[in-house]
């Protein structure tokens, strides 16, 4: 087994006050065989959320300038949208493994420990945590898709992605993407999505780098436009183009 020391985990925010210090709870509490950094990305939140990176960020640097704690924070000068956050958080991580968390507890840390281990076993590159594998749950109740229309356009754009990049999968669009870190450096200067084009672009890069990919099934929990949700039908439109785009005009 090759020899994993650090998990990098990248968590983008952007408006989450309510969720973010549960989600680092969570984050701080799992159980994982490998050292933790967690990489925050604040993408000019105006809730106060800022408030609580700027006292994590003064907490990590301590009065001596000493790091007290592996939090690594970031303050991006205006909104760029999640694409932009998870692409500095890749530039900012220095684990051996590093994995997209996002801040609003629609997906439980807990399943860490299964999604690094193919990466660890050395069986895979790339690891996905699929909502709609056999074996994915919820961490409530029962697997929570709040909108049928959205599961539907979800999958339609998931069956595309998989024709265009011959990565064959069952959730392209998962929160929880993992890689070895010898692999994201390859992708991570050729990305330039800014919004939610981000999961179709990794996936294609995945596909021209022909990278290992293995998917595990993961909790999750659904949220309403109400408690947060923040992807809408704009988004759903752009990721025809995103997946066209990705996978046929963009080149290694």
């Amino acid at each position: 087994m090759t020899q994993f020391k650090k998990l990098s985990i990248i968590i983008p925010v952007y408006n989450e006050k309510k969720t973010l210090p549960t989600v680092l709870a969570a984050v701080g509490n799992v159980e994982i065989p490998l050292e933790k950094e967690i990489v925050l990305i604040d993408d000019f939140s105006t809730d106060g959320s800022r408030d609580i990176l700027n006292h994590l960020a003064n907490e990590a640097a301590g009065e001596d300038g000493h790091s007290r704690k592996k939090y690594k924070v970031v303050f991006l000068e205006k909104n760029q949208g999640k694409g932009v956050a998870v692409k500095r958080g890749f530039k900012e991580a220095t684990g051996d493994i590093v994995l997209i968390q996002d801040a609003d507890m629609e997906y439980t840390p807990n399943d860490y420990p299964e999604l690094i281990r193919p990466i660890m076993e050395g069986r895979a590159d790339v690891v996905y945590g699929s909502r709609f594998l056999p074996g994915s749950k919820n961490f409530k109740n029962s697997n929570r898709t709040v909108y049928l229309r959205g599961y539907l356009v979800s999958k339609g754009l998931n069956f595309m992605s998989n024709i265009l990049s011959g990565v064959w999968l069952t959730d392209m669009y998962t929160c929880y993407k993992v890689f070895a870190k010898r692999t994201i450096d390859k992708i991570h200067p050729r990305l330039n999505s800014k919004r939610f084009g981000i999961d179709p672009e990794l996936t294609a890069w995945v596909g021209k780098f022909n990278f290992r990919i293995i998917e595990v099934p993961v909790s999750y929990c659904g949220r309403t436009y109400e408690e947060g949700k923040k992807i809408n039908w704009k988004d759903g439109i752009a990721a025809i183009w995103h997946i066209f785009k990705f996978n046929l005009l963009i080149r290694k």
